[in-house]
């Protein structure tokens, strides 16, 4: 089964670390740079997780997750977002939204297989 994974990150520092991190072990990636693209690249790929930058300015993460949750052959697909780890209204509705897990910048940036990993494994953990 194809290992693919949406990544809503607009940051080119973190999509480089995410790509240098998942590819080597044959995941797929693929870039979600628009808010249209969270839905129809979710329904194309059957993705197997999907990674969201809270924080991201160019696209609303928050709406992804609405997009997602509200579609009932997307709703189970594990997210793992990450953000500033001082914006705790943002860590709170997310995790309202049903987010899989919540790491700080710092965690997702170097632990960002694992954490791929655990939450396709369906361990929901949030953390703060």
């Amino acid at each position: 089964m194809e290992k693919i994974v949406l990544v809503a990150v607009s940051d080119i520092f973190f999509y480089t670390k995410i790509r240098d991190a998942l590819l080597p072990h044959g995941y797929r990636l693929e870039r979600i740079r628009t808010q249209d693209e969270v839905k129809t690249k979710a329904k194309a790929g059957h993705p197997t997780a999907m990674i969201l930058d809270m924080n991201d300015l160019t696209l609303n993460a928050f709406q992804a997750l609405e997009q997602l949750k509200a579609d009932t052959h997307l709703q189970t697909v594990p997210t793992l977002a990450f953000a500033n780890h001082e914006d705790v209204e943002t860590w709170k509705r997310a995790r309202e939204l049903g987010v899989t897990k919540i790491v700080s910048r710092n965690e997702f940036s170097s632990r960002t297989r694992e954490l791929v990993e655990e939450v396709i494994g369906h361990q929901p953990t949030a953390r703060l």
